[in-house]
């Protein structure tokens, strides 16, 4: 079997400075095996501190591929010509199965699970006097991290499918059939990451960050996080009630703000952190929006305020457009894992078909939150689905959405190609060294 993972140094674990770092026994020359058996408290809070910091690795690879294929933003900074022609299709090209575009997010995935299989073990096998809680809350964190990470990416392989079982590194479990068969895999890590937070009123033992708009304890907001990712999942799933169920138990708010939700936290360019990727600093990084986004956007949305038309068109590889990505403040700014406004808006499409009237009402509450007027178009099943894709595609604007909208509706061929030859992927190859 191949080892689809690595162990990040403890180095890594303590770069995350937004969290304060309890001392640790061997801060210098920590071993796997001793936090597999024998961890201490602190041992335990320094793998949940760094958890949090190695998700946010190599993640720009996956919204930047996703936006990319899905012709939301191009990257047009002329680093590497893969960004402009392979990601495209140029001249009916395929992903290169071992190129970069398709193995930094696969591996720094599948590093994160590793990583949060490790907190589970060392949980497991603490001499830390932890109370039932305290463990149970821990565990449920570890779960709702794996189920999560292995949403992203099951989402970029598609029908290539996923492994699962990966708790083992000597002995990886089956790659699952197809996609819905990964879905129906992550399913059961996400539940029994919720039954372990569910009840749990307590903070958890270690400094949670970019959870604080929900307005709830740690663990109450990692409970509802973990039920706002298992509405996600079954909505790709077709099961409009298992989303509805698992949204009541989130922190969805119809009448709430947009921004409520989780967030990876970023902390510059300083000391030890890391900037958030996904700010681009004008005149220099040139993450350019397709000028569709603006050509099909309603007079008056606000959404528009992700681009700004620079008023000079930045040209490359026979592609163009003036509009930068300004979907950030600066470096420092937390950038969304999921929303408020993502969960009123799978809200909305789970009730189409069954209460159209509530979608309608949904749908309303987030173009209000644009600047827009209601919704005054026809209320059959076709329309509102035809409205909510505008919606998400507005909403959700360079969040990793639009080509997993399209492909699950059946719509890429509406994407469109810029170029004689080009071609929409509807999904990037299993890394060569999993063959």
């Amino acid at each position: 079997m191949k080892k689809l993972y690595i162990v990040l140094s403890v180095g890594a674990f303590l770069a995350f400075t937004s969290c304060e770092v309890d001392e640790v026994l061997n801060p210098n020359s920590p071993t796997v095996e001793s936090f597999e058996s024998g961890a201490t408290l602190a041992d335990l809070k320094l793998l949940a501190h760094g958890l949090q910091s190695v998700i946010r690795q190599d993640v720009n690879f996956h919204f930047w591929t996703l936006s990319g294929v899905g012709r939301e933003y191009f990257d047009m900074r002329g680093t590497d010509p893969r960004y402009t022609s392979e990601l495209l299709g140029r001249n009916g090209g395929e992903l290169d199965n071992n190129g970069f575009l398709t193995t930094r997010t696969f591996f720094g995935r599948y590093r994160s699970i590793r990583n949060a299989t490790l907190l589970k073990t060392a949980v497991q096998n603490t001499v830390a006097s932890l109370s039932p809680s305290e463990s149970s809350a821990l565990l449920g964190f570890a779960n709702t991290i794996i189920g999560y990470e292995l949403l992203l990416e099951a989402n970029r392989q598609f029908n290539n499918g996923m492994r699962i079982d990966v708790a083992d590194p000597n002995n990886l479990g089956p790659f699952a059939g197809d996609y819905q068969a990964t879905l129906a895999g992550i399913k059961p890590i996400l539940d029994e990451g919720f039954n372990q937070l569910n009840g749990i009123s307590e903070d958890v033992v270690f400094n949670l960050v970019g959870f604080e708009s929900i307005p709830v304890s740690q663990t109450e907001a990692l409970a509802q996080f973990n039920r706002a990712i298992a509405a996600r999942l079954a909505l790709y799933q077709g099961d409009k009630s298992g989303a509805l169920s698992a949204l009541n138990q989130s922190f969805m708010d119809i009448a709430g703000d947009m921004g409520i939700g989780a967030y990876y936290v970023f902390g510059g360019a300083t000391g030890n952190d890391s900037p958030n990727p996904f700010f681009y600093v004008p005149g220099v990084d040139f993450y350019m929006a397709h000028t569709s986004f603006v050509d099909d956007a309603e007079i008056g949305d606000q959404r528009l305020s992700k681009i700004n038309d620079t008023g000079s068109p930045i040209s490359i590889d026979d592609l163009s457009s003036p509009y930068l990505v300004t979907l950030y403040e600066s470096n420092t700014s937390p950038a969304g894992m999921i929303r408020n406004e993502e969960l009123i808006l799978i809200y909305a499409e789970a009730n189409i078909g069954s209460n159209n009237a509530e979608a309608v009402t949904a749908i309303n509450a987030v173009r209000a939150a644009a600047g827009l007027t209601d919704y005054a178009g026809a209320t059959d099943e076709t329309s509102l689905m035809d409205q909510l894709l505008y919606e998400r595609r507005y909403s959700l604007f360079g969040e990793g959405h639009r080509w997993i909208d399209m492909r699950r509706w059946n719509r890429l061929e509406e994407l469109p190609l810029d170029r004689p030859g080009d071609k929409v992927h509807s999904q990037f190859p299993r890394p060569a060294s999993e063959l």
